[in-house]
């Protein structure tokens, strides 16, 4: 059995992320644990484990009251070995990337309402439950919202921001973040413990620092190291972990000062096709330039020689705005090329006085030839051009884009239509009075600014105005958000389920 398997923690005092083990102790420990959780946050912290704690809490039968410590499972009862063995039939695992269909949840509906075999509760968890498609979570509501007294709902995802507001609002919400280095050094000293490993707590930290916030990150590697007979003292850790890493910040970010974007972008090509996420990346190259620039306004850390203040502030807004533009992207790493693109162009244009070289040709090239800034400059042509003649164009844009990210405001966008734009400011007219409610609330207006800035190249301020719905009669009048059912009570539906 692997290491991650074997030493997954069985109560909630072995769970590692502080804030979620007093989270969890604390509903527990209220004696009201709600009918519905969500566990939120990255891959590799916990979620599924914590979901199969709360499982045997709700089910455990200790043969003996002294088993039972507090409000933890006894590790000992029938329910709690076949909850960990994953055999208790009472307790459903489902991966909602393979059963996301509408069908699928009619089925779960239609056994739901049975009664659990042999333990006190059914318990569902749901794996990746914001894979679930825009019917099938909808047919969930009521469910969701008024389960029967046996049944326990525990959904996990790495996106909640995807699952429809309705959903998330008849959960619980436990937030799961990516572990501290001391946090992952905890979970690395009980696998160390059982396994009577020796190996110092800087190799570890080490070991927590390659593994970018994932417990199962982390433990695979030092399995890794256990296996390949690599030998656990400090400096054949660091070799190891060196030649494994598949990102070298450092190189990269000399391609970034001298300018060099085609070494920069073959660095990117390189580490996406061994699996890194670019998210890490980001996050990791951002926190080497912060060092970089606190040090030159006065603190103590590692300077970046060839990068000025002014550099190093341009360059971080950059990869900022990158990351925060992975979600809208239909490729993962298009944003952060993006910003390679745009801060290697930024070089050539500030020496136009200077030969053209080899290399800035080519930089040159890879920026027109790069189909993202192609459709960014088609898209900035049409802004510029009348209001009626932009408006399919543009507004399919950020329609599509908005979709995947939250459906609901998809939805509501649907009985809306762009009735005006000065270039910073984008009017949307809406036919009804509580979708324009519901579109000026700042959770939702936010998505939609965010995307629009997206699609348009700027920062974009959207306002809400109620307008009349168009004449269908008129062909040439009708919006691009108006469907072949247009009828308040379907849209309704869709956005709030009832």
């Amino acid at each position: 059995m692997t290491y991650y398997l074997k030493y997954r923690p069985q109560t909630l005092e072995d769970l590692d992320l502080d804030s979620v083990r007093e989270q969890l102790k604390k509903i527990v420990s209220s004696g009201n644990i709600p009918h519905a959780l969500l566990f939120a946050g990255p891959k590799g912290t916990g979620k599924t484990s914590a979901a199969r704690i709360i499982a045997k809490i709700v089910n455990c039968d200790p043969p003996s009251p002294r088993l039972r410590k507090g409000k933890e499972p006894c590790n000992k009862c029938q329910q709690c070995i076949s909850i960990m063995k994953g055999n208790n039939i009472d307790v459903i695992e489902l991966d909602a990337a393979s059963n996301r269909g509408i069908d699928d949840v009619r089925a779960l509906r239609d056994t739901i309402k049975l009664s659990p075999a042999s333990a006190k509760k059914k318990v569902y968890i749901i794996d990746e439950a914001h894979m679930l498609t825009l019917e099938a979570s909808n047919a969930l509501l009521k469910t969701l919202e008024e389960p029967p007294e046996h049944v326990l709902f525990i959904l996990a995802t790495t996106n909640a921001e995807k699952l429809i507001e309705t959903v998330r609002s008849r959960t619980t919400l436990i937030e799961f973040h990516k572990a501290s280095p001391e946090e992952t050094v905890r979970s690395l000293t009980s696998v160390v413990k059982g396994e009577k490993l020796k190996i110092d707590k800087e190799s570890l930290l080490s070991i927590s620092k390659m593994s970018g916030g994932s417990f199962r990150d982390a433990v695979k590697i030092l399995e890794q190291l256990v296996s390949q007979k690599v030998e656990l003292e400090k400096e054949r850790v660091e070799e190891y972990l060196f030649k494994r890493k598949a990102f070298n910040e450092k190189e990269f970010i000399n391609a970034l000062s001298a300018k060099d974007a085609k070494k920069a972008l073959s660095s990117i090509e390189d580490f996406v096709t061994k699996g890194v996420s670019v998210e890490n990346v980001i996050d990791s190259l951002t926190a080497i330039l912060r060092e970089s620039l606190l040090t030159k306004v006065g603190l103590k850390g590692e300077e970046i020689p060839n990068l000025s203040k002014e550099d190093l502030i341009s360059l971080i807004e950059l990869l900022i705005y990158a990351r925060s533009q992975i979600a809208f992207s239909p490729i993962e790493e298009l944003p952060l090329e993006i910003a390679v693109i745009k801060w290697c162009g930024e070089g050539i244009a500030d020496k136009q006085s200077l030969p053209l070289r080899g290399n800035e040709e080519l930089k040159t090239k890879n920026v027109e030839e790069t189909k993202e800034v192609e459709e960014v400059k088609h898209l900035k042509k049409n802004l510029t051009a009348k209001l009626s003649e932009i408006t399919e164009d543009v507004w399919k844009t950020i329609l599509t884009r908005i979709r995947p990210i939250n459906t609901s405001i998809e939805a509501l966008l649907r009985a809306a239509r762009p009735v005006g734009y000065d270039g910073s400011n984008l009017t949307l007219g809406v036919y009804y009075r509580f979708h324009k409610e519901r579109l000026e609330e700042v959770s939702h207006r936010k998505v939609l600014e965010d995307v629009a800035a997206s699609v348009m190249g700027c920062p974009i301020k959207v306002t809400c105005t109620l307008t009349d719905p168009p004449v269908k009669k008129d062909v040439a009048t009708h919006p691009l958000t108006e469907t072949k059912d247009n009828d308040i009570i379907k849209i309704a539906e869709e956005i709030f389920g009832n």
